[in-house]
């Protein structure tokens, strides 16, 4: 039968089909970069195909009927056959009727991979295969993560990411070789389970994960009668195609291996050379030598003595090359074996690599790539060590890693995250065994962290910048380092506060050289820092603080370097008033003036910001906007691989989007929001700053459906990551209350202020958008009991706050309705903050024209809301207008509401 997909994900499998990225996808369809992900990861399960250019395909060829249920992306290819396991294979369908975690447990080399591997496809979910066996302790989220194709957004840490990406639908994670990493897993786990309700996952361990609910298929080794001689003839038969041998002797060598597929799979890659008679022998001699009682124990006995026999049959340079690949974590290429194999070609080494792969002690994983299994890769990692060439090998593989980082990180080219995915746990690992200063340690850790900045694994960035700092064999190396970890923390959920730290240790790394530039650039940003972001995150510097840090800062630097003199420029701006987020005009604009003489973008554009808060603080707001329409054209010109670049982008989005509203340029805000929200950076706020830009705007132009369309998507997807609370996301929850008090859906309207009031202790129920939100819904619906505590409230708050001119207009408006004796007096002190907004220059004439009965005043609202595209509005002032009253209904109508029916009081 054909795949089902909904409307929307029609859309987006067309839009995949014309090779649109995501971004691009986000911005035709309106929707936000998160949703798309959401759907292409929806599209890639149903078609159960591995990749976007599978499913650009389907588009091409049509679309297939429906794929096996279990295709599953990411599962390693079989090789060989699979031999028996029908009982295991039907006890994993039936756990899954009981649980949605299972755990197949036994010992190394029993075959739990492989029965996984067949296991999950049976299963009637999509989903992704993730090998943990690479994996070091403190990665898993990001190995599930690369599995899934996901990253962390700004602010949102990356197991929310992955929570976010699984959702509510039916899905399968397998995750294989937990044994080493249990609470890690263990807690990844429960977490998915709990916040996923679709979510199945099949673990293979050694031992159990120990989650309530867990349900155990024990895997044992293969009947000795039965299935084990089966496996030792079919790989017996690829080794030989004339393989031939007495049924007796082949029982007899699995009954010695105690059935388990490991061991007898190295046994039958060797009978083609010994013959079953000449491999019983050896085998007997060989499990002489070792000592162990019988059950789990002789199973292990077994395996290592034939692990230990293949290993002793190989040639001096079989086991050295051996011994050296067990210093890769995952798996390996060519020219990274060459690298650990130093002194011989890479023909030789080829050759050599071969001859383990026919021996089964190294296997293919995909063309060009192979890795060891684990029981081999332990074996060979203990002769290693006691070989004594460890340390050598390490530092091979660390200069091996360290080269292959720096080249990944110049790589621009579609495909570098692929690339950087399948060694990344090598890389780490390379990092983590050398320890220590150094230059390759040093060049690796820095091409790692700008890798994994690039990558979107922002708190491994961040982390990865420190290493660096630590591993840096000079002062100034390190401060370079400690100003990158300090640029990651602005998109860090909770890195904040480390951001100051991170800026005066910098200062005296490059004090200690002597540098005294690269001191004051970083005391000045440490300054700039605090007073762009008061609060945020802990980021707290007091005014003392920062008037000594800039006087440290003059005293460092020289004022003659352009970029010296443009951070002194800005942190004097920002240090003249003692008051947060409120910089000096004059002095902005001269710190805007040194900025562009730097030619920097990424400077420019904190410079700009520092300008649009000294505009905005003193009303300039049509000048801020001006200026914040101008700094979003400086982000083409960021890397959005640098990490300094990232906070710039993300602020001037929401700053330009801010501007436009703080004006009532409603076209101009919903055009910067539309943008913002299919930006792949900016989108993926987790504070969802750009989604309340776009949906506060689509609202006051009365697109209330689309509003609403979006309000349902971002609570979902707010509630999955833990539903951080800020002033910037009051909008997520006022407007679908506006929307639904304006249209008459009492029911909605009070789901919507319930939930308004219950989170972030009632904080974003004393927004200026919830306030806001609550004036226009009594003044629409003629509710005017508590008018005059409405009114006083609205116009209590702070001159500089959002919303600030859209509150005390709705207020004096909402006065005026519910003829308060000071409704004159209102509209006057209205009219002081609404001068340079258009809604509230519109909402204050309706508001005129009712108290004085003034057509004129009605018609000149008319014609302000026209102006706007504030088409709700324009429909309730149309009301005013006898002539024009039933235009204004059939508008209402269509809009979703009814004609109020207090509009004409006053």
């Amino acid at each position: 039968m054909p795949v089902e997909v909904s409307e929307r994900e029609a859309e987006v499998l067309a839009a995949i089909g014309a090779h649109l990225s995501n971004a691009q996808i986000a911005s035709r369809l309106h929707i936000s970069v998160r949703t798309v992900e959401s759907h292409v990861s929806s599209l890639l399960r149903k078609f159960g195909v591995p990749d976007r250019r599978s499913l650009a395909a389907v588009t091409t060829t049509g679309a297939p009927s429906a794929a096996p249920p279990g295709r599953l992306t990411g599962l390693p290819a079989a090789r060989t056959s699979f031999v028996g396991r029908v009982t295991e294979r039907q006890a994993v369908r039936a756990a899954f009727d009981d649980s949605r975690l299972v755990t197949l447990v036994g010992p190394g080399g029993v075959g739990k991979t492989r029965l996984a591997t067949v296991a999950a496809p049976d299963l009637p979910y999509g989903g992704v295969f993730v090998d943990l066996a690479p994996v070091r302790t403190g990665f898993v989220t990001q190995a599930v993560a690369a599995a899934l194709g996901v990253a962390e957004g700004p602010q949102q840490p990356l197991r929310e990411a992955v929570t976010e990406r699984i959702g509510g639908e039916r899905s399968l994670l397998v995750l294989d070789n937990c044994e080493h990493l249990l609470d890690e897993v263990a807690g990844l786990a429960d977490r998915l389970l709990a916040a996923c309700p679709g979510c199945r996952i099949l673990a293979t361990s050694r031992e159990r994960i120990g989650l309530p609910g867990e349900r155990i298929v024990q895997v044992e080794p293969l009947p000795t009668a039965s299935d084990a001689p089966a496996l030792f003839a079919d790989r017996a038969c690829a080794a030989d195609p004339g393989f031939a041998a007495d049924p007796a002797a082949v029982a007899e060598i699995c009954a010695r291996l105690d059935g388990m597929p490991l061991a007898i799979e190295l046994a039958a890659a060797r009978s083609a050379a010994l013959g079953v008679d000449g491999l019983l022998t050896a085998l007997e001699d060989r499990l002489r030598l070792l000592t162990g009682g019988r059950g789990v124990d002789e199973r292990h006995r077994s395996l290592r003595a034939v692990v230990g026999w293949s290993h002793d049959l190989l040639d001096d340079e079989e086991r050295a090359l051996l011994h050296r690949l067990a210093v890769f974590a995952g798996g390996f290429d060519l020219s990274a074996v060459a690298a650990v194999n130093p002194g011989a070609g890479a023909g030789a080494t080829a050759d050599v690599l071969g001859r383990l792969v026919d021996k089964s002690l190294a296997v293919r994983v995909v063309p060009g790539r192979w890795r060891l299994l684990e029981t081999v890769r332990d074996f060979a990692a203990e002769r290693l060590r006691e070989s004594g060439e460890l340390p050598e090998t390490r530092e091979l593989h660390l200069r091996w890693a360290a080269d292959t980082a720096s080249a990944l990180e110049s790589t621009r080219t579609d495909g570098w995250q692929d690339a950087f995915d399948a060694v990344a746990d090598d890389l780490r690992a390379a990092l983590a065994g050398v320890p220590g200063p150094g230059e390759a340690q040093h060049r690796l850790a820095r091409s790692l962290a700008a890798l994994c900045y690039a990558r979107r694994f922002l708190v491994e960035s961040l982390a990865t910048y420190r290493e660096a700092a630590r591993r840096a064999v000079d002062p100034a190396a390190s401060c370079r380092d400690l100003r990158d970890a300090a640029a990651c923390t602005y998109l860090v959920a909770d890195g904040g506060g480390q951001v100051i730290e991170l800026l005066t240790a910098a200062a005296e790394c490059a004090a200690a050289t002597g540098d005294g530039d690269l001191a004051a650039l970083s005391l000045a940003e440490a300054v700039v820092t605090a007073a762009r972001n008061p609060g945020w995150q802990g980021v707290e510097l007091p005014h003392e603080r920062r008037l000594e840090l800039i006087d440290r800062a003059r005293a460092a630097g020289n004022p003659a370097d352009p970029v010296v003199a443009a951070w002194l420029a800005m942190a004097e701006a920002w240090t003249a008033s003692a008051a947060g987020y409120r910089a000096e005009p004059d002095l902005a604009r001269a710190a805007v003036t040194a900025a562009r003489a730097t030619g920097d973008p990424v400077l420019t554009s904190s410079a700009m910001d520092t300008l649009i808060s000294a505009l905005g603080s003193t009303g300039r707001l049509h000048e801020a906007q001006r200026v914040s329409e101008e700094r979003l054209t400086l982000p083409a010109s960021m890397s959005r691989r640098d990490p300094r670049a990232a906070p710039e982008i993300v602020d001037a989005f929401h700053m330009a989007a801010r501007c436009a509203i703080d004006t009532g340029d409603l076209p101009a805000a919903l055009a910067v929001a539309r943008r913002a929200e299919a930006d792949e950076l900016v989108g993926a706020d987790q504070y969802f700053v750009s989604t309340g830009h776009l949906m506060l705007t689509l609202a006051l132009m009365g697109d209330f459906d689309e509003a609403l369309r979006h309000a349902d998507t971002a609570w979902d997807a707010w509630r999955r990551v833990g539903e951080p609370v800020i002033d910037m996301t009051a909008p997520l929850l006022a407007v679908p209350a506006l929307v639904h008090g304006l249209r008459g859906d009492d029911r909605s309207h009070r789901v919507w202020r319930a939930r308004t009031e219950r989170i972030g202790d009632g904080r974003l129920a004393r927004s200026g958008a919830a306030y806001f939100a609550e004036a226009r819904v009594a003044l629409h619906s003629g509710q005017m009991a508590q008018a005059e505590a409405t009114v006083a409230r609205l116009f209590s708050g702070d001159g500089t706050a959002f919303l600030h001119a859209y509150a005390r207009a709705v207020g004096a408006e909402l006065a005026v309705a519910a003829g308060l004796p000071d409704a004159e007096a209102r509209v006057s002190e209205a009219s002081r903050a609404a001068g340079e907004n258009a809604w509230a220059a519109a909402c204050l004439a309706r508001a005129r024209g009712r108290l004085h009965g003034d057509r004129g005043q009605v018609e000149a609202a008319a014609e302000g809301w026209e102006r706007i595209g504030a088409r709700f509005e324009l429909a309730c002032t149309l009301l005013l207008l006898p002539d024009r009253a039933d235009e204004g209904r059939t508008a209402l109508a269509g809009l979703g509401c009814e004609a109020a029916p207090s509009i004409g009081g006053g």
